[in-house]
């Protein structure tokens, strides 16, 4: 400790010479505006692959309603769409529409594609949420564990656990987890995001927010709290278990590797007990690793939802775009994906700041 006072109190060493020392605040005004200013070519990537990828079966209204609908009526409706002329005009048409904030309209049901995201997007960040929380719950404590018995048994378990829950499909843990919770011990709802009478009295409610928990709790009616609860645990645990095995890896390569530094080595010489080291002094630094993957894991969270979502018949984006899939209706995906799409790049641009915050190394 005395070596470490010793090396603050000392007096910094000049800047090289032709060197200049950075400045701090200005080096983080310019990443926040360089991460900024990444999103919007970023996006604009994802969307022109987005309508390409689309457009390769053809035009939409052939793809969603081709077989049921005569020649002369197919013309009538591509013409009236205007997908009859070039690729590239619909393109650019089509970009200054997302500019505007207008999708389009679905083929199958002909709803404004806004209106399908207003409606369902806050049921699929909700089971987002829920799952993150999830995550961290079972990823961070089983990663510390999982160091702290580094090369023992329950270390080897817990790895092996790890790798099960990165590798088990989304699909086939919500199934097992239905027949283990929902049929055998009848202890949770399968299905569903809420019972019918908690879902009425929800829906009914002036100016809902869509995030049924947080309207449960804002019209004080515990009795749908506790109902959108239960109904949420299935869907949460398998889509969380899916970026939990991530976070215990991540948690116990950097918390091993934070164990072995000089400065906890001082700290164990000193008769500092393991508990403190591996709570007070390597935990934290190694935390910053998991807020900058966590971006990442989002992106994997709103993929996983699709397939939550179509198990557990959650009502949200990632059930509606099954059904659009289905029913080969590509405006409608087309708009989904971009904004799953334009949620996973904002999200990225926070967590970056976040870490930046954390650690003034990833600025430079």
């Amino acid at each position: 400790m005395a070596i470490m006072n010793d090396l603050a109190d000392a007096p910094a060493a000049p800047p090289s010479v032709g060197t200049a020392a950075p400045k701090a605040g200005g080096s983080f005004a310019r990443y926040l505006v360089t991460r900024f200013l990444l999103i919007f070519p970023t996006i604009f990537i994802l969307v022109t692959l987005v309508f390409f990828l689309m457009r390769v079966t053809g035009d939409p209204i052939t793809a969603a309603l081709g077989g049921r609908l005569t020649p002369d009526q197919l013309a009538e409706r591509i013409h009236a769409a205007g997908y009859d002329r070039p690729v590239i005009v619909q393109y650019f048409e089509y970009l200054g529409q997302v500019f505007t904030g207008n999708f389009g309209r679905t083929i199958s049901d002909n709803r404004a594609v806004t209106e399908v995201l207003a409606t369902y997007g806050a049921a699929t960040l909700e089971l987002a949420f829920n799952a993150l929380v999830i995550a961290l719950l079972v990823g961070i404590p089983f990663g510390l564990l999982a160091a702290r018995l580094r090369d023992h048994w329950p270390d080897a378990v817990l790895r092996v656990f790890a790798i099960l829950c990165y590798a088990t499909p989304v699909f086939f843990a919500g199934l097992l987890l239905k027949l283990a919770f929902g049929v055998w011990l009848g202890w949770l709802p399968i299905a569903g995001r809420a019972g019918v009478n908690a879902e009425l009295q929800l829906t009914s409610l002036q100016n809902p927010t869509g995030i049924y928990l947080l309207d449960a709790l804002r019209s004080g009616n515990m009795d749908a709290a506790l109902d959108v609860t239960r109904h949420a645990v299935l869907p949460a645990v398998a889509l969380g278990l899916l970026t939990a095995g991530v976070f215990l890896r991540l948690v116990r390569t950097n918390v091993i590797g934070t164990l072995g530094r000089d400065y906890v080595e001082a700290g164990r010489s000193r008769g500092v007990s393991e508990y403190r080291l591996l709570t007070k002094h390597a935990y934290r630094p190694a935390l910053i690793p998991i807020i900058t993957v966590m971006g990442l894991q989002i992106a994997l969270l709103l993929g996983g939802a699709v397939l939550t979502e179509s198990t557990f018949e959650w009502k949200g984006l990632g059930f509606q775009l099954a059904q659009y899939l289905t029913a080969r209706d590509f405006v409608a995906v087309q708009g989904i994906v971009v904004l799953l799409a334009v949620i996973v790049a904002f999200t990225n641009f926070i967590v970056d700041i976040i870490a930046a915050l954390i650690d003034p190394r990833v600025r430079f």
